[in-house]
């Protein structure tokens, strides 16, 4: 069903209409109590993920902390050698240059409904909720994820409504593409993993990266987030090879 897309669709779309109607920017302090809630919602979806993927005794927990823990690893290593955050932020600079000279030129009523389209499509489609919110949708419905990612991208289009303008909000439909396709794709390779073990190993590692994705939100600590991404094609293939 892709609920979780279709809620990251509603709340572009609901933050670009409110950001044309209200026409002003939150304050400070609404800012930055919204954050705050956001990233204690993040920390209970992930801890629970992970807590409710691991089960069946001391033995069979242990192992399967093993396995996350080197999924993890070789995660990781595998993410630097494909330079995978490297690329993110280097796409993220570009979107960012790309709003500093849409809102300079502003000043000069100049149309900017295409920058506003690239811009906001490069920075709601390759961050890693993205692609770990719809994995997830796929493989077990959980649409929590893209849920918290709903709220983050409608926040930041009623900021960017004010610069772009409508163009902002038509960066709904590469999203809607992006993180449906994923999906779909998830769902189909859903019935090749569809062993218990397999799938818990996916959401307990799911779940530990979704609580770092909280530290980044509340600014705790700065973690190359996208370098880990390949984990979740590890934890199954691990617990496929360790029966």
């Amino acid at each position: 069903m892709m609920l979780g897309t279709i809620l990251n669709a509603i709340g572009i779309l609901v933050g670009g209409i409110l950001g044309l109607t209200l026409r002003r920017q939150m304050s400070q302090a609404t800012q930055v109590g919204i954050k705050g809630a956001l990233g204690i919602l993040v920390i209970f979806v992930g801890l629970k993920t992970t807590w409710t993927s691991l089960g069946g005794g001391f033995g069979l927990v242990a192992k399967q902390l093993v396995i996350v823990i080197l999924a993890l690893t070789l995660g990781r290593l595998t993410g630097r050698l494909l330079r995978l955050q490297k690329g993110i932020n280097a796409l993220g600079r570009y979107a960012r240059e790309r709003f500093a000279k849409a809102g300079a030129e502003n000043a000069q009523q100049q149309q900017k409904w295409a920058e506003g389209f690239i811009t906001c499509t490069i920075l709601f489609c390759v961050g890693p909720m993205a692609l770990l919110g719809s994995v997830q949708d796929g493989l077990s419905g959980k649409w929590q994820v893209l849920g918290a990612k709903a709220i983050m991208d409608g926040l930041a289009t009623m900021a960017f409504v004010g610069t772009f303008g409508w163009g902002a909000m038509f960066s709904v439909v590469p999203v809607v593409a992006y993180q449906g396709s994923i999906t779909l794709a998830a769902k189909l390779i859903a019935p090749w993993i569809q062993n218990e073990a397999m799938m818990n190993s996916i959401n307990a590692t799911g779940g530990l990266l979704v609580f770092c994705i909280a530290l980044i939100i509340l600014e705790l600590k700065k973690i190359e987030l996208a370098d880990y991404l390949p984990s979740l094609a590890f934890a199954p293939l691990i617990t496929w090879l360790w029966k």
